[in-house]
């Protein structure tokens, strides 16, 4: 990252610790302090997402649904009506329960549960993060606390942080914990022949592809044998009667003849590690704008918010799987082998194999989570690249949603179609155990 632009995000992260946080409290019977502080948490999380090079989408879901399970067992531990995760999610335990009959502020148990769990996941991050997460702390700590009996704050907090290890721990042998090298192999033998990924750019540390491994971590809501499976992708062919070459002279032909839509369409969804939140926290962003948006209660709020990234996370996994099963190449590197030697695509191609997309199978399946939850025909609008000099897009529904960040990728040319509408069958598939999760007594 140049350095300017690096000292203008840690700027950005600093701004949002100084004048993002909750406003000062009234009173302790002020019940939206514990959705301000859990939406602030988030807010830096993006922020940390973008500007912490190991983060690329997979690990940022991963993080992401980690800091949503938290949150969630958090609140339901001290709720009548939710639900724990524990025994749902593939090997989670019980969280310690509460004392019988002492008194927790919630927005003390958020504050500290979520700050411990932002401070782990995102321990590599570098010093401006760190700062920002030290500063955040100290000023949610301050407004939770203010007030409030010294036993009271002392019991909260302890609890919080008991939760919050408690998820650590359980998420450290699911096989993500350890990112080395941002997530490049230092050895790896290729695929050999036409049909398989090549490195798709001059990067010294991406002539290996990312995460080749990923797959094969324990997933959340879906069954660890992975049953979110795909068959093989269009069979590779150079010949220009073939079903294959016919996708990629599509991609090829949507470059040459793009509209000034489908570019927006392309550059608002491109959600490039480094330069965005991933598409990962672009959803979360879009829950957290409606979060915000709809005054929307703490409960619903930690459960819209573990369900969302359960659902991404598992999607990760399922695709990355499939990705590596079958290695395909991607349409840069067809198209200037057979059809253009000079095309270039209009988005820069991601460090991996092609088949299936992953934003379109976690888009897919954050979607399907999202109406389960909030409802069809659910109205928005996404001003989460608006930072970026992008327009906000409004959508008619999650799925109307996740249907043009689908296309985006055949609009960016990184993608053809079938790894598109494939990507979508799996998310749905995904969102399906998500959805099965039981949250509400």
């Amino acid at each position: 990252m140049p350095v300017i632009r690096h000292t203008v995000a840690m700027a950005a992260m600093v701004a949002l610790v100084l004048f993002g946080a909750p406003r000062a409290m009234a009173s302790q019977s002020d019940s939206s302090l514990p959705q301000e502080v859990l939406r602030t948490w988030y807010q830096l999380s993006l922020e940390l997402v973008r500007h912490t090079p190991t983060y690329s989408p997979p690990v940022a879901s991963r993080a992401l649904a980690y800091l949503g399970v938290t949150a969630f067992e958090a609140v339901a531990s001290g709720s009548g009506e939710l639900q724990s995760l524990a025994g749902q999610l593939n090997g989670l335990s019980a969280v310690p329960p509460r004392e019988t009959g002492k008194t927790y502020d919630e927005a003390v148990v958020v504050q500290a549960a979520m700050a411990a769990a932002v401070k782990n996941l995102f321990s590599n991050t570098g010093p401006s993060g760190h700062h920002a997460m030290a500063s955040l702390e100290q000023k949610l700590r301050g407004e939770v606390s203010n007030g409030q009996p010294a036993d009271v704050t002392a019991r909260s907090e302890a609890y919080g942080q008991a939760v919050a290890a408690h998820i650590l721990a359980w998420s450290q042998d699911d096989g993500g914990a350890v990112v080395e090298n941002m997530g490049f192999p230092r050895e790896y033998t290729l695929t050999s022949g036409p049909a398989h990924w090549v490195p798709t750019n001059l990067i010294a540390q991406q002539q290996l592809p990312l995460l080749p491994d990923w797959g094969n971590n324990r997933p959340f809501a879906m069954p660890k044998d992975l049953a979110c499976k795909l068959p093989g992708p269009i069979e590779y062919s150079e010949d220009k009667s073939s079903a294959f070459y016919k996708e990629a002279l599509e991609v090829y032909q949507t470059k040459q003849t793009i509209t000034p839509e489908q570019t927006a369409i392309a550059r608002f969804w491109s959600d490039d590690a480094m330069l965005s939140p991933t598409p990962p926290g672009h959803w979360v962003s879009i829950v957290l704008q409606i979060l915000e948006r709809d005054g929307m209660p703490l409960d619903k709020s930690v459960d819209v918010l573990a369900r969302l990234g359960i659902a991404q996370a598992d999607a990760f996994i399922g695709c990355w799987q499939v990705k590596y099963q079958y290695d395909l190449v991607r349409p840069i590197t067809y198209v200037r082998r057979v059809i253009d030697p000079k095309w270039e695509p209009l988005l820069n191609t991601p460090p991996f194999p092609e088949y299936p997309s992953g934003h379109s199978t976690q888009s897919a399946a954050a979607a399907e989570t999202l109406t389960a939850a909030l409802g069809d025909n659910f109205a928005f609008e996404d001003a989460t690249r608006h930072g970026d000099g992008l327009k906000p897009r409004s959508f008619a529904s999650f799925r109307a949603a996740a249907d043009e960040a689908g296309i985006s990728r055949l609009y960016g040319g990184i993608h053809f179609r079938a790894a598109i509408e494939r990507g979508q069958e799996q998310g749905r598939c995904v969102a399906a155990y998500t959805n099965a999760l039981r949250t509400r007594k």
